[in-house]
C-alpha cells in the first residue's frame, strides 16, 4: 500500500463514478440538442417575427378584460337607473300630453269653423 494515497478500490470507484456522471452528461445534452432540432423543425421559421404580435395579443387581452367589466359596470349602474328612467319618461309623457291638449283644441275649433263658416 502506498503511504499517502487513497487505497486503490477507492480510485477505481471514484473512477467509475466520474465516468457514469461524463456519459449521462453526455446524454442529456445529446437529448437537449435533438429537442433543440426537432422544435427547428417543427416551428415556422419566423417565430421570432411572431413574438411582437403574440405579445401585442396578450396586452389586447387584458385590455379587453378590462373594457368588458367596465361595461358590466355601466350596464349594471344603467339597470340600477331604469325606475328612475320610466318616472322621467312618464313626466315627459304628461307634459306633452298637458301641452298638446290646448293646441289640439285649437286645432278642432279651426276645423269646425272651416266646415262651417259663418
Amino acid at each position: 500500500m502506498a503511504a499517502g494515497g487513497p487505497p486503490a478500490a477507492e480510485t477505481t470507484a471514484s473512477r467509475r463514478e466520474g465516468s457514469a456522471k461524463l456519459i449521462v452528461s453526455d446524454q442529456i445534452s445529446q437529448a437537449v440538442q435533438s429537442t433543440s432540432n426537432l422544435l427547428q423543425l417543427i416551428l415556422p421559421r419566423n417565430l421570432l417575427a411572431k413574438i411582437s404580435a403574440i405579445k401585442n395579443t396578450e396586452q389586447v387581452m387584458e385590455q379587453l378584460s378590462r373594457v368588458i367589466s367596465t361595461l358590466d359596470a355601466y350596464k349594471y349602474n344603467g339597470l340600477q337607473s331604469v325606475p328612475h328612467l320610466k318616472i322621467v319618461a312618464r313626466l315627459l309623457e304628461n307634459m306633452e300630453s298637458s301641452q298638446l291638449k290646448p293646441l289640439y283644441r285649437h286645432f278642432l275649433q279651426d276645423l269646425e269653423l272651416a266646415d262651417h263658416p259663418s
